[in-house]
């Protein structure tokens, strides 16, 4: 199942590669769960080098708040596993990541969410959040699109992770045609 997973993220990370590269768009990451796995679908691309910029694994739940920028009151109240950090978390990357040269156009993603074998407190195994800040003119017909989607997986710590990495792809890929 693994290396089927891979090769549907290869697939999908070319497939985004090649259509950020031709409208000028650049893609940065922060990664909790999924520890740099995120970072590697696109790194395993050639040319990658062409939009993607970095990932910033910020696994500790301080680092979320003092990396990224998370509310630190929103991480006290609800934990990493929410909706609104996986939001600000992909919203803070893109502009932590962002250079005077790119213009607007940095895509953040974000991963946040457990990944087992068991719960993390109240929140059980599998439940995941992947936040996308796609910038102004890259969705047709809309201002700047922040979101997060709740997903609900199941399998090995291992299968979690790779799910997550590949919902973001498949995410961000419908959201950017």
């Amino acid at each position: 199942m693994a290396d089927d997973v891979r090769e549907s993220c290869d697939t999908l990370a070319a497939a985004i590669r090649k259509t950020c590269e031709a409208r000028g768009a650049k893609i940065a990451c922060a990664e909790s769960l999924t520890g740099g796995l995120l970072a590697d679908a696109f790194v395993r691309i050639p040319g990658a080098s062409n939009v993607f910029l970095g990932s910033a694994v910020t696994y500790d739940i301080e680092a979320k708040a003092s990396i990224l920028g998370v509310d630190r009151d929103l991480l006290s109240r609800e934990g990493a596993v929410h909706p609104e950090v996986a939001r600000q978390m992909a919203v803070a990357t893109a502009r932590l990541y962002a250079q005077p040269e790119y213009g607007d156009m940095v895509i953040g993603l974000s991963t946040t969410g457990v990944a087992g074998p068991g719960p993390d407190g109240d929140k059980p195994a599998g439940l995941v959040y992947i936040g996308l800040r796609i910038p102004a003119g890259l969705v047709a017909g809309r201002n700047e699109l922040v979101e997060a989607a709740e997903l609900h997986l199941t399998g090995t710590r291992e299968e979690v992770r790779l799910a997550t990495v590949l919902n973001v792809l498949q995410k961000l890929r419908e959201r950017l045609s």
